[in-house]
């Protein structure tokens, strides 16, 4: 059976990770698959648009898929489109899952419906050491939505760094922000090949009164 494998995508550094340490265990990536709302057409936490995420792919030099669905509809839409997958030769779906058992135990039983495998590189790393790993491989990343009630707006538009995480510590939130703390656009790394060129508005926008989100321009 072939190592060909579809990659859970947000556009942040969890799935990217998920991406790099899934090439060095021999699977082979062929598509980026991204979840939308379709409500408000962008991915759900990361709230990306489907510009930004096609130039992210096209910037790693792999195609990109986005499924749409109402809330109600999201399994349902997942579940056709990896079926789709495996129609087109993937056997595995490769998930950024650090530690959250539901999230595995979902994973697991969306890719058992499409008959793939999930693959979950990442799974009981150290958190922290996760993030310095990310940083020391070369990947950039940026931070683009942070949640107001854990992390202050100043965190926005700020590359992860080895000071940065310190300033995340301080703040007494998740260096690796699985709570929620922040989510971030990868620009750059070992598995892109060209950086992906983003500028991104001055104004911050205030999300539900708990988020804030700093706009990409293409």
């Amino acid at each position: 059976m072939t190592k060909d494998c579809f990659i859970s995508w947000s556009g942040g550094k969890d799935s990217c990770l998920a991406m790099y340490k899934a090439i060095e265990l021999g699977y082979k990536p062929k598509k980026l698959f991204t979840m939308f709302s379709i409500e408000n057409q962008i991915s759900s936490a990361h709230r990306l648009s489907e510009e930004t995420l096609r130039a992210q792919a096209d910037a790693i030099g792999i195609s990109s898929y986005i499924g749409k669905a109402a809330f109600e509809e999201y399994e349902n839409v997942f579940v056709d489109s990896i079926t789709s997958f495996k129609a087109e030769g993937m056997n595995y779906g490769v998930f950024g899952d650090i530690d959250i058992d539901q999230h595995r135990e979902w994973e697991e039983n969306v890719c058992k419906k499409a008959s793939l495998e999930a693959v979950l590189p990442l799974w009981q790393m150290n958190r922290k050491e996760l993030v310095k790993e990310f940083i020391d491989l070369g990947f950039k990343a940026k931070i683009i939505v942070v949640n107001t009630t854990m992390l202050s707006t100043s965190f926005l538009g700020r590359d992860l760094s080895y000071p940065l995480m310190a300033e995340i510590e301080d703040y007494g939130a998740d260096v690796c922000g699985e709570n929620g703390e922040y989510h971030t656009i990868v620009y750059d790394g070992p598995i892109f090949y060209k950086p992906l060129n983003l500028k991104y508005r001055d104004e911050i926008t205030p999300i539900e009164d708990r988020w804030a989100q700093l706009k990409i321009i293409l």
